[in-house]
């Protein structure tokens, strides 16, 4: 009975780190998604430069560390593996920081003011850095979370691939 008792004990002791490890693999760390220190002009010029070389566009993700919604999108869309994969697939990400610290006016009146929708508030660029769509993220938005089929419409209908010529010559 004690050799039972201590086979048990070892193996909680083995398989509970293990746990603990895929766990935190899952978390996410929401207080940090946003970086009011960053240089978003330089670091938006390398995301448009990346977008080029990858045949991308780019997602701006704009919205602040103090933003609820902020952190339930950034979560919601890394929790789905599909919905991910379908924005990193057509998309180069960059979350732009708004907040008391720094609020990239600059960037935004580049960008024709998306905060006028609130935050998040999510903007596409096509890989020369031109501004294809401004996206208020209340309209992807179900109760109190995401709209799992909003979302991928969204990614879907913004890509690359939707803005090619040659999809609607034949129409």
């Amino acid at each position: 009975m004690k050799k039972m008792v201590w086979t048990l004990l070892l193996s909680f002791a083995i398989v509970l780190p293990v746990i603990k490890t895929q766990a935190q693999a899952q978390t996410h760390d929401l207080e940090h998604i946003y970086n009011p220190a960053a240089d978003a002009k330089a670091d938006i010029a390398a995301a448009v430069k990346k977008a080029a070389e990858e045949k991308k566009h780019v997602l701006i993700q704009i919205g602040g560390n103090w933003c609820i919604w902020c952190k339930r999108l950034y979560k919601f869309v890394e929790d789905d593996a599909e919905l991910k994969a379908m924005m990193n697939k057509n998309y180069v990400v960059y979350h732009l920081n708004y907040s008391k610290e720094n609020k990239n006016l600059p960037i935004l009146q580049e960008l024709g003011y998306p905060q006028r929708f609130g935050f998040p508030v999510l903007v596409v660029l096509d890989a020369k850095g031109n501004r294809l769509h401004t996206q208020n993220t209340g309209l992807l938005e179900s109760a109190d979370s995401y709209d799992r089929k909003k979302l991928m419409e969204f990614f879907k209908q913004w890509s690359p691939a939707a803005l090619l010529p040659s999809n609607y010559i034949n129409e």
